[in-house]
């Protein structure tokens, strides 16, 4: 996993924005398997309480790797994680109160 080493602030927003994509196809398949995504979808547009049931779990990921990222002093990779998680917590809040 020599990938996962690297130092650079480009890297960290890549991964920062890819794992909560991945981990709302996870949580779909766990919790919402039986009805189909776009059902799913539907269901976070017009359940608001759901948008914080599935961003927390999802930027949990990018907390663990963050604080790896931070604990292995390869701060620039965690820079672009830390960048990704706020612009994800800040749209979550935001499309929760106003969409």
């Amino acid at each position: 996993m020599v990938i996962f080493k690297r130092d650079n602030l480009g890297f960290g927003l890549l991964i920062g924005f890819i794992l909560p994509l991945i981990s709302v196809f996870g949580y779909y398949w766990w919790k919402f398997s039986l009805f189909s995504f776009s059902d799913f979808l539907f269901a976070l547009k017009t359940n608001k309480s759901l948008i914080t049931a599935i961003t927390i779990p999802c930027l949990l990921l990018n907390i663990v790797l963050f604080t790896i990222y931070i604990n292995t002093k390869r701060d620039q990779t965690a820079k672009g994680i830390f960048v990704a998680t706020l612009l994800y917590a800040i749209t979550s809040v935001l499309f929760k109160f106003f969409a």
